[in-house]
C-alpha cells in the first residue's frame, strides 16, 4: 500500500472512530460496544473502503481484520509512537 492509501485508510478509521463514539453515547447510552470491530468494518465498507483499496472487500474480514490488528496494536511492546489507525494502516494485508 502506497502512502497516498495508508494515508486516506487512515483518515477513514478516524471517521469510523467518531463516528462510532457518536453511535455509543446516542444508540448504546454510553456503553462500550463489545462488536466494534463490526460496526467499523461495516462503516469502512460503506464509506469507500473498496476506493482506497482498489476492490471489494466483505465487512466481516474487515472487522476481524481490526480487531486481530488492535490487539496486536495493544499488545505491542514498546508502544508505538503512532496512532491506532495509523498503526494499522501502514499493516493493512494486500489480500484483505
Amino acid at each position: 500500500m502506497d502512502s497516498e492509501q495508508t494515508g486516506r485508510l487512515t483518515a477513514l478509521l478516524n471517521e469510523a472512530q467518531q463516528s462510532h463514539g457518536r453511535y455509543e453515547a446516542t444508540e448504546l447510552n454510553g456503553v462500550f460496544d463489545e462488536e466494534w470491530p463490526q460496526w467499523y468494518g461495516a462503516y469502512a465498507v460503506e464509506h469507500g473502503l473498496a476506493e482506497i483499496l482498489g476492490h471489494d472487500v466483505a465487512a466481516d474480514r474487515v472487522g476481524t481484520h481490526l480487531a486481530n490488528a488492535y490487539a496486536e496494536f495493544e499488545a505491542a511492546d514498546p508502544k508505538p509512537d503512532e496512532s491506532w489507525a495509523e498503526y494499522i494502516a501502514r499493516r493493512w494485508p494486500g489480500e484483505l
